[in-house]
């Protein structure tokens, strides 16, 4: 099995960006499609992003709207969503998460990270 990573949430103001990262613990990280996830308290996990192994497939939440863009970088086994037009409303633990499918439901996704805090805020 393979162990996933989130890093890079943070504090932002709103209209402000970020990019998080998901790193994977070896080359098999690339064989696998890889989703983004996030959850507030209270509240179901929801799809956020979700790209291929090889980039093919590419699908975002509906209330992205154009604001995110998922992209990997297979030599260092990682997946970047970069966060722009950040509102308020996208506070909420990032998670990430590797599957065999390129399907934007939770249970085709086996491995998932620990999640990171994004925080949107004035």
């Amino acid at each position: 099995q393979i162990q996933v990573v989130e890093s890079g949430g943070g504090v932002v103001q709103p209209g402000g960006s970020l990019t998080l990262s998901c790193t994977g613990s070896g080359p098999s990280f690339s064989d696998y499609a890889v989703g983004w996830f996030r959850q507030t308290p209270g509240k179901e996990r929801e799809f956020v992003a979700l790209i291929s192994y090889n980039d093919v497939t590419i699908e975002y939440g509906y209330f992205v709207k154009g604001r995110f863009t998922i992209s990997r970088a297979n030599s260092s086994n990682t997946v970047y969503l970069q966060m722009n037009q950040l509102e308020p409303e996208d506070t909420a633990v990032y998670y990430c998460s590797a599957g065999s499918f390129p399907l934007p439901r939770e249970s085709v996704f086996e491995f998932w990270g620990p999640g990171t805090q994004v925080t949107v805020s004035s």
